[in-house]
């Protein structure tokens, strides 16, 4: 394709250039593009690649922390837990692929997370996934559930790398515009700590993994559109992994790098050649030049432009130390896998793509990164929508609260996940001590010490819609108390931040005003953004997905065999709830499951509260105090008590005071409470505690009998009572039917 047939058509239109960044383009080289050149910065001026609509709130991210190691900007965060051991962490997308492959977009997800892992030189013992689909019922929701589950399990258990954890939310507004959101998490000993630089002139440059072949041309600008129909015609832009190689991969890189061998090594994800070649050359200040003829491929006959744009999965580049190639070959080799060296580093700041002696590319390499790129500051407006459903009046109390408890715990986003999570492996690599649905986060132990790190993933999409500010805050407040909840002292956080097109003015003030909730309640509760993902554009024919701020958070327990779950543990121990019911129905499951209403004012975040109440709960965790511990969210009150009693197959009798709606106290979902168990002996000293940090503490009632039952203080009358395996039935059953295909 010539510079004349590129003008004549506009071509660039087509790669998802618009006509002034082509401008751009022409300013920065001083001349027109070729056509490989021109497929270089479409895909690396993207939306999933450059940020350009969202990079200028980055600096609203609190990103200071004495544990931080590595930060935004790094292929993922570290942070330090002490003994010269890292954690290495990082949530990524892959929405449209999903929607497309389900299958194979979510285990390129899978493998394109756990190489950004091993690409900061540590080994890979966890994941978790964040996942969103329509109305269950649906054929095509079924289609989607079962193609990721499929695709995330099939991948993460032949790397062996366990699945502990995430989280599924259910919404009409992701019917055709599922989100698949993946976190990887990796230890690391601080002297193995690697970066994606392309230091020391003269270096060779080398590409490890497999063969490059014709898949995921493009697939960065694919993934930086509203899908529509033809979306489902590209398949061409999704990958295709091949965890087998992915498995032997995890391994030589790990060897490679602790070896010393290496003065880089950078995962080749979206936009491929291009990316890692123009990202590892930028950080340096460096330049690369390549000979795409010495890259190995699968397919014949491709072009320079096919090999820099494919997105062939299970590919690293690397940077060997001058002189130290054989070696770095031969670790490669024992793994099974090719490693090539295909061109040099270079002082001169160019990315120079060469065919034998012919020249297809030379552009500046910073060029190409993300502070080459576009930066747009998009027009905002306040959605009219929000101050409408804020003032939304309250439904009448319904007669039947009992009914509600069990449609509550049948409701898709509240029932258990166990469908999906029983598809993966949680328990491979033998150090997982607290998996998917017994505590409110997962716990999985350093080998080799004592320490465990708490894990998880949160976002109430409908509270981000209602009102993304708070909304948002709330999604780290309540990660935050999930790993308070399993004993864990929370460190930092990453995030995916999914939202519609920023070019709309109402879906640009969504994420503008997130991005301000999550750094409010990080900066209140003390905890850096290590980095994460944002993926804009996921709409299909104009409707945009609800607001979807991923907060993936994690935590440390000094003593692995100290945490706690969310379950009873014995008879007879007192149950606990720190923190204050207020009479706050607004966004909650309650209202969506039993009226069919979403709106209202949401429950207030009083973050100073907050950190009172999960400094309170960890003070007692460590003291030994308690039994169990489960954070109060969706359903409330009487969903998290059920929640306890399933999971442990215990009862409870509890007593409470109704000086508001009763469907507000059951089911009301005031936040920073926590429902706590232990034993009496224990119960003036953890009373003691919450008197130190100005903390509600209510005695509610004992563990005991078989059914849950909730009475008014007096014995009479009873509010709702069901008995454990009742609750059991319907929390558990919902979602494996409806896979089933039953009623």
């Amino acid at each position: 394709m010539n510079i004349e047939e590129i003008k004549a058509g506009k071509l660039w239109r087509q790669m998802g250039l618009t006509d002034e960044e082509y401008e751009m383009v022409i300013e920065t080289l001083g001349r027109e593009p070729n056509w490989t050149e021109l497929g270089m910065y479409a895909a690396l001026w993207s939306e999933h690649c450059s940020y350009k609509h969202s990079r200028a709130l980055f600096h609203l991210f609190p990103t200071e922390s004495e544990r931080l190691l590595e930060g935004l900007g790094e292929n993922a965060g570290i942070v330090d837990i002490g003994d010269g051991l890292a954690i290495c962490f990082k949530v990524e997308s892959h929405n449209h692929p999903s929607a497309i492959e389900p299958v194979l977009g979510a285990a390129t997800g899978v493998g394109g997370i756990l190489r950004d892992i091993i690409a900061m030189g540590a080994r890979p013992i966890a994941v978790l996934d964040s996942l969103r689909f329509g109305i269950p019922d649906s054929p095509r929701t079924r289609e989607l559930i079962a193609g990721v589950t499929d695709g995330i399990s099939s991948y993460a258990k032949t790397v062996s790398v366990p699945a502990v954890g995430g989280e599924i939310y259910f919404h009409p507004c992701y019917e055709e515009n599922p989100l698949v959101n993946a976190m990887g998490v990796g230890v690391v000993e601080h002297r193995h700590i690697a970066t994606a630089s392309a230091r020391g002139v003269g270096n060779p440059v080398m590409i490890a993994g497999g063969r490059t072949g014709r898949d995921g041309i493009l697939g960065a600008s694919f993934a930086s559109a509203e899908l529509d129909e033809a979306s489902h015609e590209q398949t061409h832009a999704v990958a295709i992994g091949d965890p087998d190689t992915g498995r032997r991969l995890i391994e030589a890189c790990l060897e490679v790098i602790a070896s010393g061998l290496v003065a880089g090594i950078q995962d080749m994800g979206a936009a491929g050649l291009t990316s890692s070649s123009a990202e590892m050359a930028a950080r340096a200040k460096t330049g690369i030049e390549l000979d795409v003829a010495l890259v190995p491929r699968r397919e014949e006959d491709m072009t320079p432009y096919e090999i820099m744009l494919s997105e062939s999965q299970e590919r690293m580049l690397v940077i060997p130390k001058k002189g130290s190639e054989q070696q770095v070959k031969a670790i490669f080799a024992k793994w099974g896998i090719e490693a090539t060296v295909i061109g040099r580093v270079t002082d001169d700041g160019m990315l120079r793509v060469l065919e034998g002696d012919v020249l297809y590319a030379e552009v500046p390499a910073a060029s190409l990164s993300t502070e080459g790129a576009p930066l747009y500051h998009p027009a905002e407006t306040l959605p009219a929508w929000e101050e409408e459903l804020a003032t939304q009046p309250l439904p009448p109390v319904p007669d039947d609260l009992h009914g509600c408890l069990l449609r509550l715990l049948s409701a898709p986003s509240i029932a258990s996940k166990r469908w999906v999570y029983e598809q993966c492996d949680s328990e491979v690599q033998g150090n997982t001590l607290a998996g998917p649905g017994v505590a409110d986060a997962a716990v999985v132990r350093i080998p080799g010490t004592r320490k465990a790190i708490a894990l998880t993933l949160d976002c109430n999409p409908r509270y981000c819609y209602l009102d993304p500010y708070t909304g948002s805050a709330i999604a780290v407040a309540e990660a935050a108390r999930n790993v308070v909840c399993v004993g864990a002292q929370p460190l930092a956080i990453t995030d995916g931040l999914n939202f519609g097109s920023p070019e709309k003015p109402e879906i640009f003030s969504q994420l503008r005003r997130a991005i301000e909730g999550i750094s409010a309640a990080c900066r209140a509760l003390e905890l850096p953004v290590t980095g994460g993902n944002v993926s804009l554009y996921n709409e299909i024919e104009g409707q945009a997905i609800y607001p979807t701020p991923i907060i993936g958070m994690l935590g440390l327990l000094e003593d692995a065999e100290a945490y706690l779950t969310a379950g009873w543990q014995q008879e007879g121990h007192i149950i606990v709830l720190f923190g204050e019911t207020n009479q706050e129905l607004g966004g909650t499951e309650y209202l969506s499951v039993i009226h069919g209403l979403e709106g209202g004012k949401l429950p207030q975040l009083d973050l100073d509260r907050e950190k009172r109440v999960q400094a309170s709960v960890l003070q007692a965790a460590r003291e030994g105090l308690l039994a169990s511990a489960h954070d109060c969210s969706e359903g409330g009150l009487a969903v998290c008590l059920a929640e306890s009693c399933i999971i442990s197959g215990k009862g409870a009798r509890l007593a409470v005071d109704l000086d508001m709606r009763a469907d507000a106290l059951l089911f009301g979902e005031s936040q920073s409470r926590v429902v706590l168990s232990l034993a009496e002996e224990h119960l003036p000293r953890l009373q003691q505690i919450a008197a130190q940090h100005a903390v509600p503490c209510t005695v509610l009632g004992r563990v005991e009998g078989d059914a849950l039952t909730i009475f008014l203080r007096g014995n009479t009358p009873v509010l709702l009572s069901w008995s454990v395996e009742t609750m059991k039935e319907h929390y558990d059953h919902s979602l494996s039917r409806t896979m089933k295909g039953q009623a």
